[in-house]
């Protein structure tokens, strides 16, 4: 299986993008094509044989990615599946290729690998780091409904049957709406504990625009997504869920306004998900009203 990874970066830690970069070349197996994309940012020196993509503008994370994925042919087509790294990640230990190889190889409905980040210096995988609602042991591995955006891998071929990332999202659920897109085409997706990505434990909030846009996109998912009949339920839960945890009032103040934005703005393509891909979520352990 021929596998490529996508690393996204704004420029500002070229220390930390080499050691990953080091840690993408000693993976066992075959060797891994990779792509660095400077998003609006322009590129320190690469070691021999990355590619490099700069953009003349930050195009926000989704769509740093998709310029990544169309760098391997028209939706990744040059390989069979990418890696999305952070390029403050790093990958401790060079079977993850190779695990990440035979879990395809294992199941052909299998489209999309969601690794488990780690503390370099703690080994403590963060709660919201695990993407289902029974978060409390991460070294647990399952199936389950979305993935970490920087630490995973996709098959390409669920790229070019439901499409990319969506672009308009720019930060925050992107890859929920990917994998939600992937669940309703018959694609499967795991949650691997042993295939381990460090990364520095750090808060969501630290981006400017998180509440603004985890509101937005949050009503734009819906829209994009759901039945019509979920949509008023999904987005009630977790209207009541962000009042129940009694953010500040700056933090509450860009919440609402995001929330309004993304009834007020086009969300994107509307393709509701099919009932039978709703009932499949819930008994994966999280349906989709929350």
């Amino acid at each position: 299986m021929r596998l490529g990874a996508v690393v996204l970066t704004m420029g500002n830690r070229p220390d930390e993008l080499r050691a990953l970069l080091d840690s993408v070349a000693g993976q066992k197996g075959d060797p891994i094509e990779v792509v660095v994309v400077g998003n609006g940012a322009p590129l320190p020196k690469l070691p021999e044989g990355v590619r490099k993509v700069e953009l003349p503008e930050n195009l926000g994370i989704p769509g740093g990615r998709n310029v990544g994925i169309e760098a391997f042919g028209p939706a990744g087509s040059e390989v069979d599946a990418l890696l999305f790294l952070d390029d403050d990640g790093l990958l401790p230990h060079t079977d993850t290729a190779e695990l990440v190889r035979e879990a395809f190889a294992a199941d052909p409905r299998l489209g999309i690998i969601s690794f488990r980040i780690a503390d370099p210096d703690t080994g403590v995988t963060q709660r919201r780091h695990v993407p289902r609602l029974r978060a409390s042991d991460p070294m647990r591995s399952s199936k389950v409904t979305t993935f970490l955006g920087g630490a995973n891998a996709v098959r390409t071929r669920v790229l070019a049957e439901v499409g990319g990332l969506p672009d308009e999202f720019f930060y925050a659920h992107e890859e929920t709406d990917l994998a939600w897109r992937a669940l309703d085409a018959g694609w499967g997706i795991e949650y691997r504990a042993d295939m381990v990505l460090h990364h520095p434990t750090t808060a969501p909030s630290r981006h400017a625009v998180y509440h603004r846009m985890v509101a937005r996109n949050r009503v734009w998912l819906a829209r994009r997504n759901l039945p019509a009949l979920l949509l008023p339920v999904y987005l009630g839960v977790w209207l009541l869920l962000t009042l129940a945890r009694r953010p500040s009032l700056p933090a509450l103040r860009a919440w609402m306004g995001g929330f309004k934005e993304g009834w007020t703005t086009p969300a994107g393509p509307r393709r509701p998900m099919r009932w039978r891909t709703v009932w499949r979520l819930t008994r994966l352990g999280r349906p989709p009203v929350i």
